[in-house]
């Protein structure tokens, strides 16, 4: 295993556990003890962990939960997040909006990638902090308390003056006939806002979401450039939209 394949790798499980000990890396690793202090020595000086007597922790402490018990159909949502990361290129700007199929994607973001990610999500700014060439700006505003993301009048303003390469649109519902569709008003508006912002638009969306549509438009499906679903591309569910159009992934 290559030096950088190693450090991944410890970074990988101080993420999962927030602590690591040496002597059980050397075992896992099948590299000597002091092949993993030099690592640790490294990782340490870059500042991506603490390291302490016989191991290392995490640089910071999490100061949100997320229960992947509890996320629903969450092996869809990464079979969404893991075709959406082929997307990615090296100094991008890209928006990420909220929900539980973004935050699967921000999970997954490659670690050598430097990218700046505009987000109005607390949950996936918390997240990306994991991620050592992530810029990440979260965007300040009134808090919605129950989707931990940021609304208004400021993070309006905010998105009007971004000029982003890829706007990653999580959906609540999307339609032939009436496009993309959101349960509240202030999170649709929110959205159209980053879709005028971004050069690219990329509709992540398992397929529940099909078919379905919210209370308040977003965008219609002709504004979107690509569609990412947990689907195969030739589905029979996904022939009305590639009819109208969209490239789905």
């Amino acid at each position: 295993m290559l030096k950088e394949e190693r450090q991944n790798y410890i970074l990988d499980k101080i993420r999962e556990s927030n602590k690591v000990k040496s002597n059980e890396l050397a075992v896992e690793l099948n590299v000597s003890e002091d092949t993993i202090r030099r690592d640790l020595n490294q990782l340490s000086h870059d500042g991506l962990i603490l390291k302490v007597h016989g191991g290392a922790l995490s640089t910071h402490q999490k100061l949100y939960h997320y229960n992947e018990s509890t996320v629903f159909n969450r092996e869809n949502k990464i079979i969404v997040a893991k075709k959406a990361i082929s997307l990615l290129k090296d100094g991008q700007t890209i928006i990420i909006s909220g929900g539980t199929t973004n935050l699967e994607f921000s999970r997954l973001i490659p670690k050598d990638l430097k990218l700046i990610i505009y987000t109005y999500s607390l949950t996936i700014a918390m997240q990306l902090t994991e991620h050592p060439n992530v810029e990440i700006i979260l965007i300040g505003g009134k808090l919605n308390k129950k989707a931990l993301v940021t609304v208004g009048v400021n993070v309006i303003k905010v998105l009007s003056k971004i000029k982003a390469d890829i706007c990653f649109l999580g959906t609540s519902g999307i339609d032939v006939e009436e496009g993309i569709t959101e349960v509240g008003y202030e999170v649709s508006f929110v959205k159209r806002v980053m879709i005028a912002s971004s050069n690219t638009i990329i509709a992540l969306v398992t397929q529940d979401k099909l078919n379905t549509t919210q209370r308040y438009p977003v965008c219609d499906l002709n504004e979107i450039n690509k569609m990412i679903t947990d689907l195969n591309p030739d589905d029979s569910q996904l022939y009305p939209y590639l009819k109208n159009g969209i490239e789905v992934i």
